[in-house]
């Protein structure tokens, strides 16, 4: 396995950092912090390139706040110049973890998404009689620093690439050396190429041909009920082994028949419905959207 190596210094390239920063404001240009740091651009990017050149990037400056949707989560919100930091290493990262990752995995990478993971699963419904569909337990929160290192180990062979990684991991943990912040551009990539192992063992120990995953959730298919009760045994103990990781009790095994609920939706054979709860976060967003359009019209927002 061929390791990439001598890349840290690309991630100080002004033009690398000039499309990092495009790329964390994109959307947000109308925020204090971020209209703060634009309207001294040109000095701001040359403290954070010199900071990431002599290793000693500023991080772990977090704000936290909670949502409830769809489930409760606690956010963690980078600065705007670590968020710029976060998209300059993942420039330069990306295709390299990327490239390892196996065609049905859907989640933090171009060109695919959950419109895409949502229509594989129907193909896989069509083909199929019966599902396996898993998730982990708190995942993000779980994820091992140690074990994501030693897997990025085998992708990079650039000491200051891992010992950045490695000063970023060591910002958060929920539990000691345990867990990435659920909102980061970096946690998300991390966390995805986390259960990258997991997917090649999936494909090529086990020969398992219609398997799809989007982050944590995944699905296994096949035509034997059986079959698919002792994979259950044999996932439950490679990712606790191998990732430190486990399953939700939410675990379904049933018939493709009766419709697959994967993000968000049911998938059936000849049709995809939203489910209850994501048809009611629909209606509640569409008429929060509506009043707050009448609203700026009244008033001539």
């Amino acid at each position: 396995m061929r390791r990439i190596g001598n890349i840290y210094y690309k991630i100080s390239l002004y033009d690398n950092l000039v499309s990092a920063y495009y790329k964390a404001q994109k959307g947000k240009s109308k925020k204090s912090e971020i209209i703060e740091y634009s309207n001294d651009l040109e000095n701001n990017l040359e403290i954070l390139r010199n900071q990431i050149i002599n290793q000693q990037v500023n991080i772990g400056n977090y704000r936290f706040f909670f949502i409830n949707d769809p489930k409760p989560r606690d956010i963690c919100a980078a600065a705007f110049h670590e968020r710029i930091l976060h998209h300059a290493i993942m420039n330069i990262c990306e295709p390299v973890l990327d490239k390892y990752a196996i065609y049905d995995c859907y989640a933090c990478r171009k060109n695919k998404g959950t419109k895409k993971a949502v229509y594989r699963c129907k193909e896989f419904v069509v083909s199929n009689t019966w599902y396996l569909k898993m998730d982990i337990k708190k995942y993000f929160d779980s994820i091992d620093h140690k074990i994501s290192i030693n897997l990025l180990l085998k992708k990079f062979k650039d000491k200051k690439l891992i010992l950045l990684f490695e000063k970023i991991l060591n910002t958060y943990h929920k539990t000691p050396f345990k867990g990435v912040p659920i909102g980061n551009l970096i946690s998300q990539h991390l966390a995805n190429y986390y259960l990258g192992i997991f997917d090649h063992w999936i494909k090529e120990n086990q020969k398992i041909k219609c398997y799809l995953r989007y982050m944590d959730d995944f699905v296994v298919f096949g035509q034997n009920k059986y079959f698919l009760k002792q994979i259950l045994e044999k996932i439950q103990d490679f990712l606790y082994k191998n990732l430190k990781l486990e399953l939700k009790h939410t675990t379904q095994l049933n018939k493709c028949y009766y419709g697959v609920p994967f993000l968000g939706f049911r998938v059936f054979k000849n049709k995809i419905h939203l489910n209850p709860n994501s048809k009611k976060r629909f209606t509640e967003k569409f008429i929060l959207y509506q009043n707050n359009y009448i609203n700026e019209k009244r008033w001539g927002k």
